[in-house]
C-alpha cells in the first residue's frame, strides 16, 4: 500500500503553470493570479496524493513527476487505472461533481502539483473557453477508453488483452516509423493489474511474444518491433465473433 505521509509545501510558480497543457492560451497575467490561488505540494515517490472515497474536491495540476490512478481492494489487490505525467492533471471529476473520489492517485516519483480549489476550477472554465474545451475533449476520451476495456474485459482472453495493453502503452510512448520503444518496461504485476490477471500469467504471454517476434527486451525497455503487426492482431481479435 502507498505511502501516506504528508507533502510539503512548495513556492508558487507561474513557469510551472505554463507547463500546463489545460492552460494553454490562458495570459500571463492570468496564469499570475491562479498561482496565487492555487496550493503547491511536493509528494516523495510511493506518497498519497489523494485518497479514494475522500470528500475533498480540489483539482491537481502536475507541473513535475508522474502520478498513477489506482485503486486497492480490501484484501490488498491493486487495480491500475492509468499514469498521469508532468503537464496533466487529475481530480476534476470530483470538482465537477461534487462526489467523493472515485480512485486513490500515487507519486511514482517525485512529484510537484498546484491544487486548485473547485470555485477556482469553474472559473478558469468559465472564463477561457479553451481550457473548457480541453477538459470536455479529456471527458470524451476517458469514456472511449473505458468503453473499450470494459470490451475488452468482457470478450477478450489474457493473452489478447496484454496484447491490447502493450499496443495502447506502444501508442502513449509514441511510435517512430513502425517500432515503439516502452522505457522504462512496466513491472508484470503493474500489466496484470492493467488487464485483470496475475503476474505469472502476463510472464507467460510476454515471453511467447517475444517467440514470436512480436516484443524485444532490451535492458530496461521493451521494443514493438512492429507495431503494425500487433495493431493487425489486435484488430482481428476485436472483429471476431
Amino acid at each position: 500500500m502507498p505511502n501516506k505521509s504528508t507533502s510539503s509545501h512548495a513556492v508558487p510558480s507561474v513557469l510551472g503553470l505554463k507547463r500546463s497543457r489545460l492552460l494553454e492560451d490562458v495570459p500571463v497575467a492570468g496564469l499570475e493570479i491562479l498561482a496565487r490561488q492555487c496550493r503547491w505540494r511536493r509528494y516523495l515517490a510511493a506518497q498519497r496524493v489523494i485518497s479514494r472515497d475522500a470528500p475533498d474536491s480540489d483539482v491537481y495540476l502536475i507541473v513535475s513527476g508522474r502520478v498513477r490512478a489506482t485503486s486497492f481492494s480490501v484484501g490488498g489487490r491493486q487495480v491500475t487505472y492509468r499514469d498521469i505525467a508532468a503537464g496533466d492533471w487529475f481530480g476534476d471529476f470530483a470538482a465537477i461533481d461534487g462526489m467523493p473520489r472515485s480512485a486513490d492517485v500515487v507519486a511514482l516519483t517525485d512529484t510537484l502539483v498546484a491544487a486548485m480549489s473547485p470555485a477556482v476550477f469553474r472559473t478558469l472554465l468559465h472564463e477561457h473557453p479553451a481550457a473548457c474545451d480541453r477538459i470536455l475533449h479529456r471527458l470524451v476520451t476517458m469514456v472511449r477508453e473505458l468503453t473499450d476495456r470494459i470490451f475488452e474485459l468482457s470478450t477478450l482472453g489474457v493473452r489478447n488483452r496484454v496484447h491490447a495493453e502493450l499496443l495502447r502503452l506502444a501508442k502513449m510512448t509514441g511510435v517512430r516509423g513502425n517500432a515503439a520503444r516502452i522505457e522504462p518496461a512496466p513491472k508484470h504485476t503493474e500489466i496484470a493489474s492493467q488487464v485483470s490477471t496475475y503476474r505469472e500469467q502476463v510472464t507467460r504471454e510476454l515471453s511467447a511474444m517475444v517467440k514470436q517476434g512480436l516484443l524485444q527486451r532490451d535492458g530496461r525497455a521493451l521494443i514493438i518491433p512492429d507495431v503494425a503487426r500487433l495493431e493487425k492482431i489486435v484488430a482481428e481479435v476485436r472483429r471476431s465473433p
